[in-house]
């Protein structure tokens, strides 16, 4: 079957994207400062601003920026990169990363190659999907849901490319790429080869997996296996089902399962460009922190949400965790940089820095661990 929406016949314009800011690819290819350098199929720009290609909408300049969009092309981004310093950062929609004031110094991928097809099916029926890594996660899932698939209509809402889901075990109400991820394939910079990773040797964890900090591995196509139904998993969130009108456990139209789950994240400010005020967000900034036995018998005693997780883990919300330190919705923590009014969650506005949003991050985690005794972990990725 053929791709649909393969990357290699890309309708991109300039005009499609407000994150690309790069000039027309006819520019001379000798050309440096924020003008790209003519490639077929590949876009290379010098001193390229990253601040505009992240949600949070801060951080300095790429000192060189590849834009890959036919995956045929990938063996040249190698070459290439090989004469930048250090290893290469992967980026994709920008929508969990903090970029540094001071940029990147080494290459950097921006992963725009789009395209999905269904490979065949598993012994147990389910149908194999193999996605291209830049592909958006949001097209997938509307895909996924227009053709009776079901195993990711709960990650509907959820920013970023597919190739990003693996990396932090992305989920939401009730569902993870751990439950349908079968395998990916990506280059191996310290092999210097390509490698075929089934799901188990991804180590997907709560929001880990070992592609998580490490620029050992940049991810370049994925396998996931979903069933055909009519009929959503079951309703496991009690908000998602309260919006449905129907018990905790229900099974409901994929699309209806689907609005449910916008129309509760549109209420927590979780979907991009929905609240007006709060857009410059990369969503939740915390972990649910991981606690023992006897901290979730006592925090139970304070009506906190303690929960168990599929990994085996004890968590409590980090949410619940941040409102127990005493910050308000909205509350500014540094210039710049203030709660959301909508969820406990950081958000950037007029004058926020790289270092600022940092320092704001360390501020809540020192606060909470005071008044909790529970220590927060950021699940942002640095650059």
């Amino acid at each position: 079957m053929r791709w649909r929406g393969s990357a290699a016949c890309p309708s991109h314009t300039e005009g499609d994207d407000p994150h690309h800011r790069a000039s027309s690819p006819d520019t001379n290819p000798s050309t440096r400062n924020g003008i790209q350098e003519k490639q077929e199929h590949m876009r290379v720009t010098h001193e390229a601003p990253l601040a505009p290609m992240t949600t949070l909408g801060i951080g300095g300049p790429a000192a060189v920026l590849f834009e890959l969009f036919d995956p045929a092309d990938f063996p040249e981004f190698v070459t290439l990169a090989d004469a930048s310093p250090g290893e290469p950062v992967c980026l994709g929609e920008g929508s969990n990363v903090v970029v540094s004031d001071a940029g990147c110094e080494g290459a950097v991928l921006r992963m725009s190659t789009k395209g999905l097809r269904m490979t065949g099916s598993t012994s147990d029926g389910r149908v194999l999907v193999e996605v291209q890594a830049g592909h958006l996660l949001g097209d997938l899932v509307d895909t996924t849901i227009a053709e009776g698939l079901t195993g990711m209509e709960m990650l509907v809402g959820i920013p970023g490319t597919t190739g990003a889901t693996p990396v932090q075990n992305v989920g939401a109400y009730g569902q993870e790429t751990a439950d349908c991820l079968v395998q990916v394939t990506a280059w191996d910079w310290k092999l210097r080869r390509m490698v075929t990773l089934d799901a188990a040797a991804c180590g997907l964890g709560h929001r880990t997996s070992v592609f998580k900090h490490s620029r050992r591995w940049t991810l370049l196509t994925l396998v996931f296996a979903l069933r055909r139904s009519e009929l959503s998993a079951p309703v496991t969130y009690r908000t998602v089902a309260a919006v449905l009108d129907v018990p905790v456990g229900s099974s409901v139209p994929l699309d209806e399962a689907a609005q449910a789950v916008l129309t509760v994240r549109r209420s927590k400010g979780m979907v991009l460009g929905c609240s007006g005020t709060d857009d410059r967000s990369v969503g939740s900034v915390f972990l649910s922190p991981e606690i023992s036995p006897a901290q979730a018998d006592s925090l139970r005693a304070r009506h906190a949400p303690v929960n168990h997780f599929p990994d085996g883990s004890i968590r409590v919300s980090a949410s619940w965790l941040i409102r127990q330190a005493g910050f308000e919705l909205g509350t500014p923590v540094v210039t710049g940089v203030r709660l959301s009014s909508l969820h406990y969650t950081l958000v950037a506005d007029e004058g926020a820095t790289a270092a600022g949003f940092t320092r704001a991050i360390e501020l809540v985690r020192q606060e909470v661990l005071r008044r909790t005794g529970v220590r927060l972990t950021s699940e942002l990725d640095f650059l």
